[in-house]
């Protein structure tokens, strides 16, 4: 939907095909992250997402059992202002379903994208229904970890994590944070604020517990009560948020894997979002990924033709992503590893450096997905410069005249 707002709104025709009969949204809760932010406000939808959102301003945790301090960043490190927006997908999918509509953008439902070839004239779309379309003079491929257009093959990584959503209690936890208690890197649980959902008043958490994948089938026979026994015993403050956790089918398993494209782009096909890269959650940066390719391709469409374009988006996000998905690997494992050296390093050496000037700044600008400029790269196209306006800092004005 991001690439669709950002394409039409940059003088494109632009279709939009989804799988589902009617478009809605999937999974639990997240963080759009400053960088994430201003690309919503790029698009026309910042002000929505922030009115069902909640404003996080710091990533805390703490060890369990030694109390050693793990975690604490703050946004405003970085920058004054700065901080994170945690949502339910509801509601980010509510602000741009929203701008969409309002674009009058076309959306094709229950066309699940089976294949894609291209011609002389254009590339063509196969649906598993047996219907085609196009020919279109670019393909962008935005279906995510299970796209059936993607070549990447990631590598799936051990841990993933048990996710739901529940009501925010009456808790002594700070509803401006998210916070997290470990058991050396083996055991991690979280609670995040994500605001309410589109249409209600309740504000919302999505809570998380990190989990083997081969240790499931075990966590669903052994039943709720020993789980939420060892969850009191190392976070007793979460009782609020665990009497509400009466059935296992409230957890949703989710499955974590890192890899990138080399090569994001193929004939008049571009791929973005998890379809290019993929990254364990731990800087919650995905979403924000998503919508930085996005407004990347769009703004690379307006300096290039389909066919140079998707080489010239690919330079622009390259070295954002290659940095982020390299702090993803070497921190990943410190939170969701079966070694207690790593956890040793992350609570003895990675976070009291983390806590002290510039340390503190640079730990900021990392969460905030502003550690160096998220549109980078080569910025010339056909022998042209990049307009200057393509810097993230430039007023979207330019391109919301359009």
């Amino acid at each position: 939907m991001a690439a669709g707002i950002a394409l039409h709104l940059a003088g494109h025709r632009v279709e939009i095909f989804d799988q589902f009969d009617a478009p809605r949204p999937v999974g639990s809760g997240l963080v759009v992250q400053p960088v994430g932010q201003r690309v919503l406000d790029w698009l026309g939808c910042g002000a929505a997402a922030r009115a069902l959102g909640a404003p996080i301003r710091m990533l805390h945790g703490v060890e369990a059992r030694t109390g050693a301090g793990t975690l604490a960043v703050r946004y405003d490190a970085a920058g004054v202002g700065l901080h994170g927006l945690g949502m339910h997908r509801a509601g980010l999918f509510e602000a741009l379903h929203g701008r969409l509509v309002s674009l009058g953008a076309r959306v094709v439902p229950s066309s699940q994208v089976m294949a894609s070839s291209a011609d002389r004239q254009g590339r063509w779309l196969q649906m598993a229904d047996g219907r085609r379309f196009g020919p279109f003079d670019l393909v962008v491929d935005a279906l995510g970890s299970h796209s059936p257009l993607s070549p990447l093959v990631s590598r799936v990584l051990p841990y993933g994590a048990l996710w739901t959503t529940l009501e925010w209690p009456v808790t002594e936890l700070p509803d401006d944070r998210l916070t997290q208690r470990y058991v050396a890197a083996h055991r991690m649980v979280g609670v995040l604020p994500i605001g309410r959902m589109p249409g209600e008043s309740t504000q919302r958490a999505a809570f998380f517990w990190s989990l083997r994948h081969d240790a499931f089938a075990g966590w669903q026979a052994q039943g709720l009560n020993p789980w939420q026994a060892e969850m009191r015993d190392i976070w007793p403050a979460l009782s609020p948020f665990i009497a509400q956790i009466t059935d296992p089918a409230q957890m949703v398993l989710a499955r974590y894997s890192h890899g990138t494209l080399r090569r994001p782009y193929a004939d008049r096909l571009v791929h973005i979002g998890d379809s290019a890269h993929r990254a364990s959650p731990q800087l919650g940066q995905g979403a924000n990924m998503a919508l930085l390719d996005a407004l990347a391709l769009a703004r690379a469409l307006d300096a290039a033709g389909p066919q140079d374009a998707p080489a010239l988006y690919a330079r622009m996000r390259r070295g954002h992503l290659m940095l982020y998905q390299a702090f993803s690997r070497f921190l990943t494992p410190q939170y969701q590893s079966d070694s207690r050296a790593l956890a040793w390093f992350r609570d003895r050496i990675v976070a009291p450096i983390g806590r002290v000037p510039p340390f503190d700044r640079a730990m900021g600008a990392i969460a905030s997905g502003l550690f160096i400029p998220p549109l980078g790269g080569e910025p010339y196209a056909n022998g042209q410069p990049v307009p200057p306006g393509w810097a993230m800092d430039a007023p979207p004005a330019p391109m919301l005249q359009r």
